[in-house]
């Protein structure tokens, strides 16, 4: 390889008789030497389907995309391609690093012993061309903030918009960090999505506030990916010169587009102001069951919480999170109801903040000792009594795949509410943690307490009931 190299000409011409398995091993060390004209003729005459070339690309350097898209120009205009060029996606996200993993491996060995046979990779199995209309795939994960942040993708948005005839710009995960785009529309503040093929979108994260108006803007483009898996939303926010109509019309655009999924599998929704009121028309939209819900620090209406148990979309879920709403409204049969469903398949159940009492996990405790596949419980944040707490445990003797319990300390060890005793809360853990041990072997257990009395934040007793200023376990 070193010796070709030496003579791009030479290794230009030798493409046509090398052999396939070499081509990686060549493409690393041309990408070493940064032999860009003989790069340039691999990506016109690579063998293989599939180029996954994302994990190559330096955020900050152009060169290598500049490259490769250079490279497909010239293909692209051609009526017939080369003989030994297979080439139908180019893959630009970081999935296939063990691809160039194992060709790397190669070139660092010892010359003087044959490489190790390996196993043909996926993406390098041959596979019954697309025909001769099909337009090249490009496919790449993209991850949106402030448009001078990532040159690599502004320069392959707009390729993709020169070439939109011969070229499908594809993305299976599509992150949306700050809604800040110089140049874009402001009356289409989401049009920068138009050269993308939405069907294939697997995952959405909106991880910056949004306006439920900016939202009901967006809904269009969402209700475009059919095959969406996962919707993680994060700060939506209702105006308040905004209307009770103007919401109702707004929230109902966003909604819609619900009935449009056929694979959702996993909803996020974290401070997401309108779903108060709406949750149940979400769920009962959906095609398919969900295996994670998680609805983080919203508020909900008894109708909502009512909708839990009710709705055929939340009968299968593995991941259920509650964290920081309020569960007083309803009574515990709804929450009861809700576990007993689950039994056969929850695995993680988040209650955090949920304003549970002594009453409240009471009631619920036979449903829960009936979840067997649990591996994860959090009850921290909520106000429990010592008694209550040692029955729960008591309760958790048949579930023997929990990996990580997370408890509050109990109310006896308080003096007011943000005023905890460190020592009655040290020997309050060390009874608990003994009634415990006295059913099942635990694995990770921690007591939360809030403020704490040195540092004014969390801090946590561990399984040696010693209070620790710390980052929570997770």
């Amino acid at each position: 390889m070193q010796s070709l190299l030496e003579n791009q000409a030479l290794a230009i011409s030798a493409l046509e008789d090398l052999p396939c398995d070499l081509f990686p091993l060549l493409f690393l060390e041309a990408l070493k030497r940064k032999c860009m004209k003989v790069l340039k003729a691999m990506v016109q005459a690579w063998p293989f389907p599939c180029l996954p070339l994302g994990p190559l690309i330096n955020r900050q350097d152009q060169e290598l995309l500049k490259m490769a898209l250079g490279a497909l120009n010239m293909l692209l205009v051609q009526k017939d391609r080369p003989r030994r060029c297979k080439l139908q996606v180019l893959d630009l996200t970081e999935e296939h690093q063990s691809f160039w993993n194992v060709w790397s491996g190669a070139i660092d060995t010892d010359t003087s012993q044959p490489p190790p046979k390996r196993r043909r990779n996926q993406l390098m199995e041959a596979f019954p061309g697309p025909g001769e209309k099909q337009p090249l795939r490009v496919t790449v994960d993209l991850s949106l903030k402030r448009c001078d942040e990532n040159e690599p993708q502004n320069y392959l948005f707009e390729w993709a918009k020169q070439k939109k005839c011969l070229v499908q710009l594809c993305c299976r995960k599509l992150q949306i960090w700050e809604h800040c785009y110089c140049n874009i529309n402001e009356l289409h503040p989401f049009s920068f999505l138009d050269p993308l093929e939405l069907v294939y979108v697997e995952e959405v994260e909106v991880n910056c506030p949004l306006s439920l108006s900016t939202l009901a803007m967006f809904a269009p483009y969402l209700g475009k990916m059919k095959n969406l898996h996962k919707l993680f939303l994060s700060h939506i926010y209702v105006p308040e010169c905004m209307s009770s109509k103007k919401q109702m019309e707004r929230a109902a655009i966003f909604i819609s587009q619900f009935s449009n999924f056929d694979c959702l599998q996993q909803l996020y929704m974290n401070r997401v102001s309108f779903l108060q009121g709406n949750l149940h028309q979400i769920l009962r939209s959906l095609k398919t069951p969900l295996e994670t819900l998680s609805i983080t620090h919203c508020r909900l209406r008894k109708s909502d919480l009512k909708c839990l148990p009710r709705c055929l979309s939340t009968h299968q879920l593995k991941h259920l999170s509650l964290k920081g709403v309020s569960l007083i409204p309803v009574r515990p049969g709804m929450l009861q109801a809700l576990l007993e469903q689950l039994a056969a398949t929850l695995e993680i159940l988040n209650l955090e903040d949920c304003g549970i009492e002594d009453s409240h996990l009471t009631a619920i405790l036979p449903a829960l000792s009936q979840c067997s596949k649990l591996t994860k419980l959090c009850f921290y944040g909520n106000h429990l009594s010592l008694a209550v707490l040692k029955n729960l445990l008591c309760h958790t003797a048949r579930l023997n795949q929990l990996c990580l319990e997370l408890y509050p300390v109990p109310l006896e060890a308080y003096d007011s509410p943000s005023a905890v005793r460190t020592q009655r809360g040290s020997l309050y853990c060390a009874e608990l943690m003994d009634t415990l041990r006295a059913i099942r072997q635990p694995n990770m257990v921690s007591f939360g307490v809030e403020p704490c009395p040195k540092c004014g934040h969390s801090c946590f007793y561990y399984m040696d009931s010693i209070l620790y200023c710390s980052r929570r376990p997770t």
